[in-house]
This record gives C-alpha cells, sequence and structure tokens, in this order.
C-alpha cells in the first residue's frame, strides 16, 4: 500500500468531480490528512497460530513488515495500537475503526475486533482487514480451558511439590529460629516481672486475711470483754451489710462475680501490666511474637506430616 502524497494532489484539477471523504467526527483527526485505501487490503493480514490471532502489517518507516502477536482475552485495542507505534517511531497517527468508520475505544477487547471486518489507519494509509471467520469468540472461562489449566497445575505440583515443600520447611526454620532469638531476651524480663507480680500479690492475699482475723477478734473482744452482745449486735449487722456492698460494688465496675480465684488473677495482671510499663516491656510486641511464633511451628507440624498436608487448620484442631 502507497501512501498518497501531497505533491499528486496539484495535479488534479479544482473544478474536478472526484469527492475526498475527510474522516472526521468520532477520530479527532487533522483536516488535512488524506488516506489512500484498498478494499480488501493484503497489506495487513490476519492469521492463526498455534492458537492466538497473529495481524502482519507493514511498518512506514522502515518500509517492512512486522507481526504481532494477540492475546484476545487480556490485550485490548489501545494495547495494540500502542504496540504499533512502540515498533515504529515514525507513526504519528493509528487507529482502528469499523466498516462503517466508528472508532473503536481503547478498552474494547481484540477479540471483539476479531469478529468481524475492521479498518486500520496507519499514517495517511487506511487498511481494510479481513480475520478470518471463527465459529464462537475465544473465552478463557471454558470448560475445556479450565480442565487444561487444572490438568497443568496438578502436574506442576506433581514435579515440584516435594522441592516446594524442602524450600518452604528452611523458611519456616529460619522464621522460627529468628522468632526465638526476638523472644528470649522478652521471656525473660517476662518471667521476672512475672515472679515479682505474683509475690506481690500472695503478699497482698495474705494482708487480706490477717485484717479479716484481726476485724474478727476485735469483735469478740467488744463483745465478751468491753460490751455486751445487745450493743454489738447492730455494729455486727452494719459491718456485714456495708461488705455486701462492697462485693455488688466490685461486679457493678468489673461485671465479675466476687470470686476469690478471679480477684487473685485480676489483680496478678495488675500488677504485671504497672511493672511491665515500669520496665519497658511491649506486651503487644510479645503477644504478636508469641502469635507469629505459635503459626509457623503449626504450620512445620503440617509441613513435616504428609497425610495432614491437604486438610486446613480448623479440620486439623477439631480432630486434635
Amino acid at each position: 500500500m502507497t501512501p498518497v502524497f501531497p505533491g499528486l494532489w496539484r495535479k488534479i484539477p479544482a473544478a474536478a468531480s472526484y469527492q475526498i471523504r475527510c474522516l472526521t467526527g468520532n477520530l479527532r483527526l487533522s483536516s488535512a490528512v488524506f488516506y489512500s485505501t484498498q478494499s480488501p487490503s493484503s497489506d495487513v493480514t490476519v492469521n492463526y497460530s498455534n492458537g492466538l490471532p497473529v495481524i502482519t502489517l507493514p511498518l512506514p518507516s522502515r518500509n517492512e513488515r512486522c507481526q504481532f502477536t494477540i492475546k484476545p482475552s487480556t490485550t485490548t485495542v489501545g494495547t495494540f495500537l500502542a504496540d504499533i507505534k512502540k515498533e515504529d517511531r515514525g507513526i504519528d497517527v493509528v487507529a482502528a475503526l469499523s466498516t462503517d468508520h466508528t472508532k473503536f475505544s481503547n478498552s474494547t477487547s481484540m477479540d471483539v475486533l476479531l469478529m468481524n471486518d475492521f479498518k486500520l489507519i496507519i499514517n495517511t494509509c487506511m487498511y481494510h482487514v479481513q480475520p478470518p471467520s471463527r465459529d464462537k469468540p475465544f473465552s478463557p472461562d471454558s470448560s475445556e480451558m479450565d480442565t487444561i489449566k487444572t490438568l497443568v497445575h496438578s502436574l506442576y505440583r506433581a514435579l515440584h511439590q516435594e522441592e516446594h515443600q524442602l524450600k518452604k520447611e528452611q523458611e519456616l526454620l529460619k522464621r522460627r529460629d529468628s522468632l526465638k532469638e526476638q523472644l528470649q531476651p522478652m521471656e525473660q524480663m517476662k518471667s521476672m516481672i512475672l515472679t515479682r507480680s505474683d509475690a506481690k500479690t500472695t503478699r497482698l492475699m495474705w494482708n487480706g486475711l490477717a485484717l479479716m482475723s484481726t476485724q474478727g477478734g476485735a469483735l469478740a473482744w467488744l463483745t465478751w470483754w468491753v460490751y455486751s452482745w445487745d450493743i454489738m449486735e447492730p455494729v455486727t449487722y452494719f459491718i456485714t451489710y456495708g461488705s455486701a456492698i462492697a462485693f455488688y460494688a466490685y461486679f457493678v465496675l468489673t461485671k465479675q462475680d466476687y470470686v476469690y480465684p478471679a480477684i487473685r488473677e485480676r489483680q496478678l495482671l495488675n500488677y504485671f501490666y504497672k511493672r511491665a510499663e515500669t520496665q519497658r516491656f511491649d506486651v503487644n510486641e510479645y503477644n504478636r511474637l508469641r502469635d507469629e511464633f505459635a503459626e509457623t511451628e503449626e504450620s512445620l507440624r503440617r509441613l513435616q506430616n504428609p497425610l495432614r498436608l491437604g486438610l486446613p487448620i480448623e479440620q486439623l484442631n477439631e480432630k486434635e
């Protein structure tokens, strides 16, 4: 296909009956550009190789033909036209039109473009392209393609599963060793803080027992040696009622029953967090490392047991 040169137009008389149509409207081009057309054009061909369409077209700058292999399911018209301009820097205008001179958008799939005849404009040349007929458009979601993908995936897994397992096991072992190094100093600090907090909590429990024993002894002394029971009975009643109010206030504030093991655990955690803040012990970071270490141990256990390799973690936990 030979483009029309401006010099040839000067030889045509002004009164000639030729009518030159310039494509405008949807295609935003300069009104001074003219196109030489053939219908159909033999310069641009579409063939199928290994199931993929191959478009062969001429490059104006180098005067040579170039092939473009298209993936219809992923390639768009904009990508195809951009590839043409990248291949030849001398191309200023490139566009794809339908047979009724309607421009295709850049987001149109090449599978749609190749379903019917279309026109390809390169600089001042227009080519009428006739793709070979197909029974149905290419569909990557077809059941046949899904079956092939499944077979390829199964074959790859069978050939590389052992190698992948060994590589994954080495990565998990390195990750576990790294987590151990990070956790070791934190474990020592946590053990020290927990020991001191436990000792302080135990002292608090013994102090409570001592206070209750002292209170009981004082009430007995006042009842039998100082006053009579008639005088001390209202006193003991209000002391008991005040204790009931204190227990109820504890429930209102903590939303927990006044149970001694729960109280001791709560007080232990209170002392632990206070001392951890004083010692600059990051409890959140410690918990994150512990969770990550547990996940790594679980992954190693699953990886080293081939019978459980394909089972999800939820099923493993339920069986155990």
